[in-house]
């Protein structure tokens, strides 16, 4: 018999039918071990020795393990594939040792990155040691977890009672709050003004254009700051004999983004859902611990706590035999896309956020998810069909329009898609764009891509245009956001 554990008897139940007779899956329902909240937990003086004791209700779930270990010949740790993970898996073994019940038992550590079939028997044939480094991080952050809190709350308490705990993360949070409301409370809103002009062609094409110089200046964001300055402006454009002055186009191609982390899967489930990041965390736990889909119980996305952005080979395999099937050749990029995290710290190990069959298309899943579960699903097999599609072309048109006198030039710009390319499955928000957007062949296509983009009519250099109306717009200057 071999015994294996698990952190969630979601996952227990799930690995227990794929591994059949000869194994017994068990939960430790998380970590088993903790800190006292008390004075000498951790003694810095004494090479930051830690006090661990068993977490309140883990003896139970320590009991039921060391039960099922009485005639066992293994004991496997298979828990999550990061830092918490390897921290779980080193307090049961700690505790079972100190409890000598493992004489006679073989410990192996196995890892994965997916709840499917496949998966978890691959891992069973590449067992290895416990990480070492993983547990020593787990360990530094844990113990300045503790030191920080511990430390800073009493003062905190004393100072604000019924204050929350002062933390190593959420206090400096909490700093980057404040501060973001004393620039809001301090902002002093100004007041400028636009102007635009609905312009016609001798066809009777109609379009519009922003005002951009006035009497050969160039005019800031908040250069027009009064009603009467703005009432000028509209006076010098009724005034003037407009005409095209320059027409230029030019091809840009948008590139998709990578598949989802860990961050960005939480920021675009809040822009695009509206889910908070801890209920956008809850419904992946349950897409990744497995979904009963009818002939069986998998998991429909790998592991959710990743920094990582590349995929494995087989997945972009995969991924591109399936638009090619899907959407044909011609949304398929001569080569895959390989992306690379950026962040210095990022645990690479492990893959970024996908669906662990891509053929298993969000319609097809649809009946067997709650509703929250499938808006989520939809979102990560989008973004990771995307991530390996071919660019969306478009054509950018930017048009100078002024009088032969100089006194006021005014700007049209548009935009026409030529190639949806990776479009056509996943339009990234707004905000993902302004934030993530690479550019590409030196250009970025500009404006909201959930938006349809402007069609202007066909014009040319030295067309005579008409000033149907001139419409000033008045604005004010609003306060930088509070943090989302």
């Amino acid at each position: 018999m071999k015994v294996v554990v698990v952190e969630s008897p979601a996952k227990a139940k799930t690995i227990n039918r794929y591994l059949g007779d000869g194994y017994k899956v068990l939960a430790s329902y998380g970590h088993v071990c903790d800190l006292p909240s008390k004075d000498g937990s951790v003694l810095p003086d004494n090479d930051f020795e830690m006090k661990w004791q068993i977490s309140s209700g883990s003896e139970k779930h320590l009991k039921d393990i060391i039960a099922a270990l009485k005639g066992a010949d293994k004991l496997i740790l298979a828990t999550d594939p990061d830092r918490e993970g390897e921290a779980i898996s080193w307090h049961v073994l700690e505790q079972l040792k100190n409890t000598k019940h493992l004489n006679g038992v073989d410990v192996e550590r196995v890892v994965f990155n997916e709840v499917t079939k496949n998966a978890i028997l691959a891992a069973m044939d590449k067992p290895r040691q416990l990480d070492t480094e993983l547990i020593n991080a787990y360990r530094a952050r844990r113990a300045l977890d503790y030191l920080v809190g511990f430390s800073i709350s009493p003062v905190l308490w004393r100072k604000l009672p019924g204050s929350k705990s002062a933390g190593r993360v959420q206090s400096v949070a909490l700093r980057l709050i404040c501060e973001r409301e004393a620039e809001i409370e301090a902002f002093i809103s100004q007041e400028y003004w636009s102007v635009e002009a609905a312009l016609g062609l001798a066809s009777g094409d109609q379009f519009t254009a922003r005002l951009t110089h006035l009497n050969g200046t160039k005019l800031g964001k908040l250069d027009i700051k009064t009603e009467t300055e703005a009432s000028a402006a509209v006076a010098a454009i009724s005034a003037a004999h407009l005409a095209v002055q320059s027409v230029e186009t030019k091809r840009v191609r948008r590139n998709p983004q990578p598949p989802f982390t860990t961050s960005t899967l939480q920021q675009e489930a809040s822009r695009k859902l509206g889910f908070s990041a801890s209920r956008t965390m809850q419904i992946a736990q349950k897409l990744y611990e497995g979904i009963n889909i009818g002939s069986e119980t998998t998991g429909l996305i790998t592991y959710m706590r990743t920094d990582g952005v590349q995929l494995g080979s087989e997945a972009i395999a995969s991924i591109r035999q399936n638009i090619d099937q899907r959407y044909g050749k011609h949304y398929l990029p001569d080569a895959p896309r390989i992306y690379k995290t950026k962040a210095a710290n990022a645990q690479e190990a492990h893959e970024a956020i996908r669906p662990t069959e891509i053929t298993r298309h969000p319609d097809q899943m649809r009946a067997f998810l709650d509703h929250d579960q499938y808006r989520l699903y939809e979102l990560i097999w989008k973004r990771a069909i995307a991530s390996q599609m071919q660019s969306a072309e478009l054509d950018q048109t930017g048009i100078d329009i002024g009088d032969a006198a100089g006194s006021v030039t005014l700007r049209a710009t548009g935009q026409v898609m030529v190639f949806d390319g990776f479009l056509s499955v996943y339009r990234e928000s707004k905000d993902a764009v302004q934030e993530n957007g690479e550019k590409a062949n030196g250009d970025q296509a500009n404006g909201d891509s959930d938006d349809d983009t402007a069609l202007l009519p066909s014009m040319a250099k030295g067309d005579h245009l008409t000033t149907n109306t001139v419409t000033p717009e008045q604005h004010f200057t609003q306060p930088p956001p509070r943090f989302t």
